[in-house]
Formats: C-alpha cells, structure tokens, sequence
C-alpha cells in the first residue's frame, strides 16, 4: 500500500494519515481544535504535536471554543506548568484570543465552517503531485485567509500554518497521487 512518504514509518504518524489527514472536516469544535493544534505547532514537528494531541483534549477542554475564551490568568498558569503540551505563553494566549474570534466568526457566519469552506465554495482542491517535495508550505489562497484572519484579530495565524490546517481539514487534498489515500478523499 502505497503511501505519502512524510508519515514514515512511526504508528501515530501513519495512524493519522490513514485515517484523518485530508479528510474534510465540518464539526466547528474540530477547526478549532485543529487552529489550536497548527498554531502550536509552528517551529516544531508535526509529530511533536501528535503526541501531545490528547494531553491538548484534556487541558483545553476537548477543544470547546466557548469555555476556551472565558480562560483566565489562573488558567494561563496552569497551562504554562502542564508538561504534556507545548508551554509557550504567546501560543496559549493566541489560542484563548482566537477561540475568541473563532465565536465571532460562528457569530456572524452561522458556523466557522461555513466561513472557512466558503474559501473554496465548499469544494476541497484535490492537486496532484507526483512527490512530497511538490507540495507547498503555502499558497496565494492560504496567504488571502491568514490575512482575513489576521483581520479579524486571530493570533499565531501565518500563511504556513492556515496551508497545514487546510490540509489537516480537507479544504486541499494534498496527498501524493499515487497514495491510496488520494482517491479515498
């Protein structure tokens, strides 16, 4: 079975790869948990983050936007000295400001899924590449969102980081063409 060769060989990596990555999300608790995920992961490995996915789902209340953005002093310090997720206070500052915004945006839009899909009229853009060293680390489309974002007062939130959570949520189909996952998706 043929598969991106980003994943390598490591269970988590392959794990999600077969059965997440790509797949076009539509739950807004899952854009947000991925916004939060992507933000923390800029400067470090994806696998990185993995692993510390779940100890992320306890901390950050399963990823619930509306008790994310009534977190206090009390609970930035807590987040600050749990060891099992990434530590840095610009991040977890961002993340409580955008799960914020990410409630102005459900707000105005009904859902933050129907904002975020409408940037590709709900259609996922399935590219084909031959090879991982032809996908992109970004593109005209996700520098257009991280500055609409960025707009709209998120933090933490590049042109690099909205590609990655593109193709965590299946906005794009960025698995190689010949992976048997590109077809699936």
């Amino acid at each position: 079975m043929k598969r991106c060769s980003w994943c390598g060989d490591d269970e988590l990596y392959i794990k999600y790869h077969d059965e997440e990555w790509g797949d076009p999300v539509h739950d807004d608790n899952k854009h947000f948990e991925f916004l939060v995920l992507e933000s923390a992961q800029a400067g470090l490995s994806w696998i990185t983050i993995l692993r510390k996915r779940e100890n992320y789902r306890k901390a950050y209340d399963d990823f619930d936007p509306k008790i994310v953005a009534k977190y206090d002093d009390k609970k930035i310090e807590e987040l600050r000295q749990n060891k099992g997720i990434i530590r840095n206070k610009r991040k977890i500052e961002a993340s409580i400001n955008n799960a914020k915004r990410f409630l102005e945006v459900q707000k105005e839009f009904g859902s933050f899924d129907k904002y975020i899909w409408s940037f590709v009229d709900n259609k996922p853009i399935k590219n084909q590449w031959k090879n991982d060293s032809e996908v992109p680390a970004n593109t005209e489309l996700s520098d257009r969102i991280a500055k609409e974002l960025k707009k709209r007062g998120f933090k933490f939130i590049g042109t690099t980081i909205i590609y990655s959570y593109m193709q965590a949520i299946g906005m794009v189909n960025d698995h190689i063409a010949d992976c048997f996952r590109y077809n699936q998706i």
